[in-house]
């Protein structure tokens, strides 16, 4: 443990940077993995509403600086493509 104040200020604020940022990828991949199964059962109408749960979590992530915004892009696309896919 540091022994200098500002740096035990930092190491504190850090994990509870990291708690933060491990919840919001934590909630962010649950709602990519529902959109997942929703395209695996086939069901275009609840695939359409996931995709923009999704997408909506992806967006508020970036945010928050969890995800770079090109990560959260590619991710989104290839959802996109996804559900297209089951057009």
């Amino acid at each position: 443990m540091a022994n200098i104040k500002s740096q035990i200020k930092r190491i504190k604020t850090n994990e509870k940077a990291r708690l933060r940022n491990q919840a919001v990828r934590s909630a962010v991949r649950t709602e990519i993995r529902k959109f997942n199964a929703t395209i695996e059962a086939g069901d275009k109408g609840a695939a359409e509403t996931q995709l923009r749960v999704a997408s909506r979590a992806l967006d508020k992530a970036v945010t928050k600086g969890v995800y770079h915004r090109n990560s959260a892009a590619n991710k989104k696309s290839n959802m996109a493509r996804a559900f297209n896919k089951l057009g």
